[in-house]
């Protein structure tokens, strides 16, 4: 690990939907392989990385409970945290196959498949060089993992959330239905809130805004922006304290 980075420590806020092919569900091997891949190339640059994982390609608790008026709402959220758990188990795996090392960290206790989520911990692995993967969110109903993944980057002292997306960064409409759509690459954690941009969800962004946790929106698909996010290098759209009117232009793909 001698190559510098522009950034000491990391949290990758990694989407369920990441770990399926387009429009599928389930976990496809290929995808998970392709995310590891990247991970321990930029964990290579000498960065401590933590991940937050989603479960939305297996359930999303949220709206489980739409068609199923036989499960509570706080059980459907909770089934959506053993999900988690579930793609946890498959990134650790396809990490450790690529020769890293690796902690698979829960929210709610599991300790034949994983450590117990306790923070010394977790900071000590990373000071170690393990990329800790936490999964369970927050361990609690009702709080996305986006808000677990801006909890656990105050936690754990990281110098940025990035979440990890299938288009290039925050745009002003949804880019796959509105070709006009501008691709914005700086913002304002109040600009986010005023326009609802689909950054994260609001109590992520305001815990983020309280306490100065700058959050890197970026495409995950194209090969190497994980490496290029960790280096610092200028992608997707950086989203700070200091508030930006001007937005790229670059065509939505």
């Amino acid at each position: 690990m001698t190559e510098s980075t522009s950034y000491r420590r990391v949290l990758l806020k990694l989407s369920g939907e990441s770990f399926a092919r387009a429009g599928e569900r389930g976990i496809s091997m290929d995808e998970v392989l392709h995310i590891a891949a990247q991970t321990v190339r930029a964990v290579s640059r000498g960065v401590e990385l933590a991940v937050v994982i989603g479960g939305g390609n297996i359930l999303r608790g949220a709206s489980f409970t739409a068609g199923n008026s036989g499960v509570q709402e706080a059980t459907a959220h909770y089934m959506g945290m053993l999900a988690t758990v579930i793609n946890g188990l498959a990134l650790q795996d396809a990490l450790e196959s690529l020769g890293a090392q690796t902690r698979l960290m829960t929210a709610i206790r599991m300790d034949g498949v994983a450590e117990p989520y306790i923070r010394r911990r977790a900071r000590r692995h990373l000071e170690k060089g393990r990329i800790v993967i936490l999964a369970a969110g927050t361990g609690s109903p009702y709080v996305t993992t986006d808000t677990a993944a801006a909890q656990r980057a105050l936690e754990l002292g990281a110098d940025i959330l990035m979440k990890a997306t299938r288009v290039d960064g925050v745009y002003s409409d949804d880019p796959e239905k509105n070709p006009h759509a501008v691709l914005y690459r700086e913002l304002g954690y109040q600009q986010v809130r005023e326009q609802n941009l689909r950054v994260m969800d609001a109590t992520a962004i305001s815990q983020c805004m309280e306490h100065g946790m700058p959050i890197l929106v970026f495409n995950y698909r194209r090969d190497g922006n994980i490496e290029r996010a960790v280096a610092g290098e200028r992608i997707g759209t950086i989203v700070g304290s200091r508030r930006s009117d001007e937005a790229a232009t670059r065509p939505a793909p």
